[in-house]
């Protein structure tokens, strides 16, 4: 094992320990909210399971609506055949200019990889995806997936290593999501219109019903609540979430993750761009944030 395995298996295990003992209670924090009976709270709230069949899927909510924060959930995924089926785990507000954070898991057949689909919607337009295979079977165990939401940063981690970053580029133009507050939602439904090689593989409807199961719900947030947040105006000393950015440690994890797991990068399809990539895509610091400025003006 080299060093930055070595020292990502630490930071992992580090996490994990602190999801279990930050955890939430599923009878206390969520409500399921369709699925007739196909979503289902066990062990006292400590388990929550979502099936899928031919009839319908399922899903549940957060209770608060949040406006930044923290969200770490444990998921294991549908096992076997799962092509056709999506587990979505997301953020997002209501309205038709709704902002989102999506993590959202598309199914494949036995022994092929799942993928993990991750886009951010500002505005209620999204087109920003991004997608990686995972280092490790998602339906062996339970593996941690984290969202951090703060006024600087979006930042997606798996199991303490983040794999992508969304940085709050207002100045040159980009919108950011800032002033929304958002539900956390997870769901399980068949989508096999796209979501396996593009809709080439259906769903075998003969394995159903398909299950995956979600544990250790974290939300470290500023709960938002009649227009009004949990979180006092100096929340940057009070939360340690609130403020912080990748430092070269992380940075480094992520570029070994983008290396050697992104399989799609919105920011690297051209043709899907005839006009210019989008903004976000070719902003890497300040100094880059006023060359665009400047460019704009021209």
């Amino acid at each position: 094992m080299d060093q930055l395995s070595s020292s990502l298996l630490v930071a992992s295990v580090v996490v994990q320990t602190l999801m279990v003992a930050s955890a939430g209670n599923f009878n206390q924090d969520v409500d399921v909210t369709w699925g007739d009976g196909r979503g289902k709270i066990l062990n006292n709230g400590q388990l929550l399971t979502l099936s899928l069949d031919k009839a319908s899927g399922s899903g549940f909510q957060s209770r608060n609506e949040f406006l930044y924060g923290k969200f770490d959930m444990q998921l294991k995924l549908v096992p076997g055949n799962s092509a056709g089926t999506v587990t979505a785990y997301y953020l997002k507000s209501q309205g038709s200019s709704w902002d989102e954070v999506d993590f959202e898991f598309l199914g494949n057949l036995s022994g092929e990889p799942y993928i993990v689909h991750t886009n951010v919607y500002t505005e209620g337009k999204g087109d920003r995806e991004q997608q990686f295979y995972l280092w490790f079977d998602p339906t062996a165990d339970f593996h941690t997936y984290s969202i951090l939401w703060n006024p600087g940063h979006v930042i997606f981690y798996v199991d303490g290593r983040p794999i992508r970053e969304f940085k709050n580029l207002e100045q040159a133009g980009v919108p950011y999501p800032k002033n929304r507050p958002m539900r956390m939602y997870c769901s399980l439904w068949n989508a096999d219109d796209w979501a396996t090689r593009g809709g080439q593989v259906k769903t075998d409807w003969s394995q159903a019903p398909f299950t995956a199961s979600f544990r250790n719900l974290s939300a470290n947030a500023c709960v938002w609540s009649n227009g009004v947040s949990s979180c006092p105006s100096n929340s940057s000393s009070n939360s340690a979430w609130f403020s912080p950015e990748l430092d070269s440690s992380g940075q480094r994890v992520l570029k070994w993750v983008q290396k050697n797991y992104m399989v799609y990068n919105y920011c690297n399809d051209a043709k899907r761009f005839p006009q210019g990539l989008p903004a976000e895509c070719t902003i890497r610091n300040r100094k880059q944030v006023k060359t665009h400025l400047l460019s704009r003006r021209l």
